[in-house]
């Protein structure tokens, strides 16, 4: 159900964005790039989030990871990930296939500065083997996405930062 709500909110959309039907599965970064043919950084996951009373969705690369201190300093509070049960009630899409397209609830979405490294990245489509290809700067527009900075890139891990 949710491949067919992304399916039909594209349409509507962005018509000329081609959905990416892998054989295989694209549920985690690892198995979408493998599937994709592309580095895992560019895989744009979109996690469910919770900070005090907000849930948003946040669109980041997929080397990332959620930075707390950052995320607290640009929400007021640490986030929390929704639960499975919790992430598919308000997006209409199973974990593995959550994406900010043909969502059952009207939800913010974030897109992490992280992804602008790119030309274009490939965001899940609603499904545990669907994908599409847009630039970051497309993806932002057309989910009417606000811009943050609230990740942290395996380098910064590595350095401390």
């Amino acid at each position: 159900m949710s491949l067919e709500s992304a399916r039909r909110w594209l349409a509507e959309h962005a018509p000329d964005v081609a959905i990416i039907e892998a054989e295989q599965s694209t549920a985690t970064v690892q198995e979408a790039a493998a599937a994709l043919g592309v580095a895992p950084a560019r895989i744009a996951k979109t996690l469910a989030i919770r900070v005090k009373d907000e849930v948003f969705l946040l669109v980041t690369r997929g080397d990332a990871r959620l930075d707390n201190a950052k995320t607290k300093a640009a929400f007021g509070a640490r986030p929390r990930m929704l639960d499975p049960d919790e992430t598919l009630a308000l997006t209409g899409h199973a974990v593995g296939g959550v994406c900010p397209f043909g969502l059952a609830t009207d939800l913010p979405v974030c897109c992490d500065r992280s992804l602008e490294a790119f030309d274009t990245v490939f965001p899940a489509a609603g499904s545990l083997n669907s994908s599409v290809e847009l630039t970051p700067a497309r993806l932002a527009a057309l989910t009417g996405a606000r811009w943050v900075d609230i990740s942290r890139l395996p380098e910064d891990a590595a350095s401390g930062a």
